[in-house]
């Protein structure tokens, strides 16, 4: 009777086991995959483009003064480039800020860092020169204010 039973929960466990897994969805592509795939292309092809200025773009964070220095090469900011700054905060999605690039002629923006919260923040920076856009990402830790 015993032998019975432990076919019979075994046969009931592996026919339930096929059911459960016939029954998800098993999609590996989005249904705008194609969109997606350019927008990627894109991410790519504006971080090759900024590799080239790198050297002369910097985004620090001074402490004493609670501000972001943002640096831009020279070339692009008397262009007066379109762009976008994020502060994003992975630790508290609530505290994340966008704010519009307006460098000045020396290719500088500062921005106030008194309402950030202490901790890990990332400051993307996205720019667009005579229709080729550029990308940063850096990371700045706020700290503990006493």
């Amino acid at each position: 009777m015993g032998i019975v039973t432990a076919f019979a929960v075994f046969i009931a466990a592996t026919a339930t086991l096929i059911l459960l897994s016939t029954s998800q969805r098993d999609d590996l592509v989005a249904t705008d995959y194609y969109a997606r795939e350019l927008r990627y292309q894109d991410q790519i092809e504006s971080a090759a483009r900024t590799r080239h200025v790198r050297h002369q773009v910097r985004v620090t964070h001074d402490a004493a003064r609670q501000q972001i220095d943002l640096t831009l090469p020279p070339q692009h900011a008397s262009q007066r480039p379109a762009g976008l700054i994020q502060l994003y905060r992975p630790a508290a999605a609530d505290q994340d800020r966008e704010i519009p690039l307006d460098l000045d002629l020396a290719g500088h923006q500062r921005l106030d860092a008194h309402a950030l919260g202490p901790g890990l923040w990332r400051v993307r920076v996205r720019w667009t020169v005579d229709g080729d856009d550029y990308a940063v990402d850096e990371r700045i830790v706020i700290p503990k204010r006493l």
